[in-house]
């Protein structure tokens, strides 16, 4: 997930831009203590978008273990037959990235999808354990969770204690009425003018801000606006009181699937990186520091790169827009003032 410094904030925007849709009532306050996702899927393939309530397609995807990555693990690991994966969706989840699925009980989302992918390619059988987003760190410092796969972004001061595995971009995104031809082609110069909606206390908010800022020292405005919910965000969006909403990627991904067939459908109008100008922020697999694990996990990320199943597990999510090259181990982070 984005900076240190506003990832509460974001998870709530997320939160809030997702309610409706998450089904977060199914979801127990189990704290991890429980496998929190089930799987039926026949050998060698793994089904994501799987009862995600529209939030994906539904794909099932051929995946074999490479004995080669496998023999990379750690030896507990490797002879425990199984990969711990955390993911951080308790108390309310967030789609498309994780929540509970149409049976009231399944965690799915990208994230969960992504780990069994992974897990797969290891010859591992996945066990996904769903926490709060604190306690998500707690499980991998104390061995309880292998390997967190829930949208976390790297960062150099979370290298103290952690080593990555990246997976994703970490992106924000502007959401528009699919009738508006506006996009954001990366300069705040094309933001003169424009009326823009953001969450208060995120690090798009803080983005933004600087924008505004610099735009008015060049005698050129932008307006921000603030709503107290998403309906509200939605609502002014369709009525053009603002031209644009800036959030986290993968809520306006969600959105503009799940808007697709109503009055007022929305896209994506262009994206920035959740780090800044000067860095692309990066999504990234997280274990325990000096656990052995980002290099294997690394090389089952680019197997799946290198063989497709990447590409289709992302246009599932409609998260094409966050593809990297390849996984690196420990890329450079958000720096620590501001991380």
């Amino acid at each position: 997930m984005p900076t240190h410094l506003s990832r509460r904030s974001l998870i709530r925007g997320i939160t809030a831009a997702t309610a409706a849709a998450t089904l977060a009532t199914g979801l127990a306050a189990c704290g991890g203590d429980s496998e929190a996702a089930t799987t039926t899927d026949a050998a060698g393939t793994v089904t994501v978008g799987r009862l995600s309530n529209g939030a994906a397609k539904e794909t099932t995807l051929k995946v074999s273990e490479v004995k080669s990555i496998r023999a990379e693990l750690p030896a507990s690991v490797r002879e425990s037959g199984k990969l711990v994966i955390g993911v951080g969706g308790l108390p309310s989840g967030s789609a498309p990235l994780n929540f509970i699925g149409t049976d009231q009980k399944t965690l799915t989302g990208s994230e969960p999808d992504f780990g069994r992918l992974v897990a797969a390619v290891l010859g591992l059988k996945p066990e996904i354990r769903n926490f709060t987003w604190e306690n998500l760190f707690v499980g991998v410092d104390s061995g309880k969770v292998d390997v967190a796969f829930s949208n976390v972004t790297d960062t150099e001061e979370r290298k103290k204690k952690y080593e990555f595995a990246s997976y994703r971009k970490d992106n924000l995104a502007f959401e528009v009425l699919k009738k508006n031809t506006w996009n954001f082609d990366g300069d705040y110069e094309n933001l003169a003018g424009r009326t823009v909606s953001v969450g208060a206390g995120t690090n798009q908010e803080k983005i933004l801000l600087e924008w505004k800022a610099r735009l008015a020292k060049e005698g050129k405005k932008l307006t921000v606006k603030y709503f107290p919910d998403q309906n509200a965000i939605n609502l002014a969006l369709s009525s053009g009181k603002i031209d644009a909403f800036l959030g986290p990627n993968p809520a306006v991904a969600y959105r503009a699937r799940q808007t697709v067939n109503t009055p007022n459908p929305t896209r994506n109008a262009g994206t920035f990186s959740g780090a800044g100008e000067t860095l692309q922020g990066l999504i990234a697999a997280t274990a325990k520091k000096d656990s052995g694990l980002a290099k294997p996990l690394a090389d089952a990320v680019n197997h799946l790169i290198e063989h497709g199943q990447y590409a289709k597990w992302l246009a599932a999510y409609n998260l094409s827009n966050e593809a990297v090259a390849k996984s690196e181990v420990n890329p450079p982070g958000l720096p620590l003032t501001n991380s």
